[in-house]
């Protein structure tokens, strides 16, 4: 978990990608915690990838390093947990996010992992290493 975790580091932004009906759905996402031997991530419970992701739980997210020209490629299916340590790390780290996810707001920050996984990264000649 250390190398995916350290390539979403050194890339800052990451893209999730769902599907909604036959549409591929991409986003940009940054927030990612690794912890207990896991990479955790996050998205909003009030937010249309939050029920694309439980209609359909099988997912990528993909990154990219231009220093080094190397991709992440990480899929899986997303699983759903109600991690409350992991959530408090997030918000430690990102301390904006604690409005938005709050009673008074309404909204819920929900974790996920991935599970049945593969992780690959790739460089521009097309070599292939899998975690």
């Amino acid at each position: 978990m250390s190398r995916i975790h350290d390539f979403l580091d050194e890339a800052g932004v990451f893209f999730l990608a769902t599907e909604e009906g036959r549409q591929a759905k991409v986003r940009p996402l940054g927030a990612h915690i690794e912890m207990d031997g896991k990479e955790y991530f996050t998205v909003g419970d009030f937010k249309a990838v939050y029920r694309q992701m439980t209609d359909n739980p099988l997912v990528e997210i993909a990154a990219f390093t231009p220093k080094d020209s190397k991709w992440l490629r990480y899929t899986g299916r997303a699983v759903f947990e109600d991690n409350e340590k992991v959530r408090e790390k997030v918000f430690e780290n990102l301390p904006h996010l604690r409005k938005a996810y709050s009673e008074e707001s309404g909204h819920k920050m929900m974790i996920f992992t991935l599970e049945d996984a593969t992780a690959r990264i790739i460089d521009m000649a097309g070599n292939e290493e899998i975690l």
